[in-house]
């Protein structure tokens, strides 16, 4: 994913990234044995087309490039099958202290040919990040030890309406016409899909796939 904005618009490889949740369901089916009904697949393909909406891509995404942004979608896609594999049979704190523990490691060693001291506000700032993502993971994990991984995948997308409601309350940008129109397809998609994954909990459930 780095390595993809290098060559084309953070946009585009954010875009394009943003399938992850697609090929986390996708895996879902060999690896974990799940059953993806009709109606998710329909609640991916509604968030997707939100996610898209919001962040416009360009015909520069369509690129050679783009292809390592491609492969980070498959790499998030294939992590989420992991972890919802691990949640069998580790607990939640387990997961995200090994997890973490082999990301500080290859970040430690890439780092450490670029290595610059950083100030006290900039190590502040970092442990905000480094707080904010364990609390992240930690609900992730959670989710994926409650609920099937192709129900929780297309949830990921909602980081994009956070984004534009972070963007309004910190930076004082007013989203356009078309981020509300993208955040509100999204927001669609996720509705339908709690709401069919309601119905399949209810006693009147017919116990097929959702």
């Amino acid at each position: 994913m780095f390595a993809s904005v290098a060559y084309i618009p953070l946009a585009d490889a954010t875009a394009i990234s943003f399938l992850n949740p697609v090929f986390g369901m996708i895996l879902a089916i060999p690896l974990l044995g799940e059953r993806v009904g009709k109606w998710r697949w329909l609640a991916a393909a509604i968030a997707l087309v939100g996610a898209m909406i919001l962040l416009r891509p360009t015909p520069a995404s369509f690129q050679p490039a783009a292809l390592l942004a491609l492969g980070a979608a498959m790499a998030l896609g294939l992590e989420l099958s992991f972890i919802k594999k691990l949640t069998g049979r580790e607990g939640p704190f387990s997961i995200l202290l090994v997890n973490n523990a082999i990301g500080l490691c290859i970040a430690g060693l890439a780092v450490s040919f670029v290595w610059r001291s950083p100030s006290v506000s900039q190590w502040a700032l970092m442990a905000g990040v480094g707080c904010a993502m364990a609390a992240a993971q930690t609900c992730f994990v959670n989710a994926m030890a409650r609920a099937d991984a192709s129900f929780v995948a297309p949830f990921s997308y909602a980081t994009l309406i956070f984004a534009a409601v972070y963007d309004i309350a910190f930076y004082g940008v007013v989203p356009d016409a078309i981020t509300i129109l993208g955040a509100g397809i999204i927001i669609a998609g996720a509705l339908l899909l709690a709401w069919r994954e309601g119905l399949r909990a209810s006693p009147k459930a017919s116990g097929r796939p959702l």
